[in-house]
């Protein structure tokens, strides 16, 4: 018992730094019964209606939720959904470093449920201004000693436009430095430990592979050109597979009944971050976070996983 508690007095001294893309996911639920006579859509009766963090905040969400100390880092508008953002990061004991745009609005993700199914989603979104970045980048650079691992959630919303000066900056200060990257350029992520793409990421930087033999080698040649410890490739019913200079780690899915994926990625890479926090290997932390992402696509939108939930075995 006295073990237990001295490792979970271990977990939650290890502290996370999380930066990028902040947003407020919104949620409205509601039932289905007819479809409109004015386009052949359903209508959607709505019963109730919840917020919860997205984007680089439920990264830092799920981190929390594994008993870390977690930060987050991001630009917000100055409006009632920057507000809602904010109380949700105080519930969730999450410290909040928001920079306040004046000139843009919060990113909000507004999804309509029906019936447990997603029939619709909203994107609202502005990307920030050029000296609100600066002062972000600022202040990123003052916080890095004060951190174990920092995590960098790029969703292409522009709060990350400087990842290259916070990557130099972190490996610089010695700091495990993880990307969930975007867009058709990773050069701009060299020099990171591990970037997590999906299939889709990935395929945009090296194309499509037509086998497993292929996939290895454009995958260890690109991880050698941006000089990176490690690739993490999910790659949902297929699993993951981990590219690094001791070779491949292949994980397979878990047998669980998809619910919903949004937030997966997230799960993942905050899971990533927690273990290897705490000391484990690559491959040892691409097993638990598999867990993590198999559990986490049973529950409903974006979501997280607890330490209990990731260690039935502990909690005994």
């Amino acid at each position: 018992m006295d073990a237990k508690k001295d490792t979970r007095k271990d977990i939650a001294a290890k502290r996370i730094l999380v930066a990028g893309d902040v947003m407020l996911d919104r949620y409205w639920f509601g039932e289905v019964n007819r479809i409109s006579p004015e386009a052949p859509v359903p209508i959607v009766r709505v019963e109730k209606s919840e917020e919860r963090l997205g984007g680089a905040a439920n990264v830092a969400r799920n981190a929390v939720a594994l008993g870390v100390q977690a930060a987050l880092m991001g630009v917000i508008g100055d409006d009632d959904a920057g507000n809602s953002m904010e109380r949700l990061l105080k519930t969730s004991g999450i410290e909040a470093y928001l920079s306040r745009d004046q000139q843009i609005s919060t990113i909000i993700k507004l999804r309509v449920i029906g019936r447990q199914q997603q029939l619709l989603r909203i994107d609202f979104e502005e990307r920030p201004t050029e000296h609100v970045l600066r002062d972000k980048l600022n202040r990123f650079n003052s916080f890095l000693t004060g951190y174990d691992v920092v995590v960098l959630s790029d969703y292409a919303k522009g709060s990350l436009v400087n990842v290259s000066a916070m990557i130099a900056a972190a490996k610089a200060a010695g700091k495990i430095v993880l990307v969930d990257p975007k867009g058709s350029d990773f050069k701009r992520y060299a020099g990171a430990s591990l970037l997590t793409p999906n299939k889709s990421e990935l395929k945009q930087i090296i194309g499509d592979w037509p086998n497993e033999e292929e996939l290895t080698t454009r995958a260890q040649q690109l991880r050698a050109e941006l000089n990176i410890e490690g690739l993490l490739l999910t790659r949902s019913e297929e699993g993951m597979t981990l590219f690094t200079a001791d070779g491949v780690t292949h994980v397979p899915a878990m047998a669980r009944e998809v619910f919903d994926v949004s937030g997966a990625g997230d799960t993942v890479i905050a899971t990533m971050a927690v273990m290897l926090a705490q000391g484990k290997s690559m491959q040892e932390a691409v097993v638990i976070a598999n867990r993590a992402g198999g559990i986490v696509v049973g529950k409903l939108g974006t979501a997280t996983v607890t330490r209990e939930e990731l260690f039935p075995e502990a909690a005994q």
